[in-house]
């Protein structure tokens, strides 16, 4: 199962995407809630590995389960 990007909660500091052994999180097209650029996991190519929950400085950005309702995955 995949982790899960919250769009609301994310900051933009994209830690995580440097972090990511796979290349699974892309930014997000346009600001989010908080006006902030903003991350998604692609959720069919995340391994679960847990490191950006390891990197990520926002509190609550990130979860560790999919969660599609909170993540604003472009189409």
């Amino acid at each position: 199962m995949s982790h899960t990007i919250v769009t609301n909660v994310c900051e933009g500091v994209a830690d995580c995407v440097d972090a990511c052994p796979v290349a699974c999180i892309h930014e997000g097209p346009s600001k989010n809630t908080k006006g902030t650029d903003w991350y998604w996991i692609d959720f069919s190519t995340c391994i679960d590995c847990g490191i950006c929950l390891q990197v990520c400085p926002v509190e609550g950005a990130i979860v560790p389960e999919e969660r599609p309702e909170l993540q604003n995955t472009p189409q």
